[in-house]
């Protein structure tokens, strides 16, 4: 089941798909037992870069690798 369409969000955030995905799988592992928690993380982590409140740089990029 999905909760939020945070890929949807990463897009409008320009953020390449497979970043995207890479952020939702971590966030899976911070949070493996709350499914729509580590998607809400993943949504709101891709509204905060479009929305200019973090940079991609700020995101978690030593996990995401989307410094690079």
């Amino acid at each position: 089941m999905r909760y939020f369409d945070y890929e949807k969000a990463g897009r409008e955030a320009g953020i390449p798909a497979e970043k995207v995905d890479r952020l939702a799988e971590l966030c899976r592992r911070e949070e493996p037992h709350d499914a729509m928690l580590a998607e809400l993380h993943a949504m709101r982590t891709c509204m905060a870069i479009k929305n200019g409140r973090i940079t991609i740089e700020e995101a978690p990029a030593e996990a995401l690798n989307l410094a690079a």
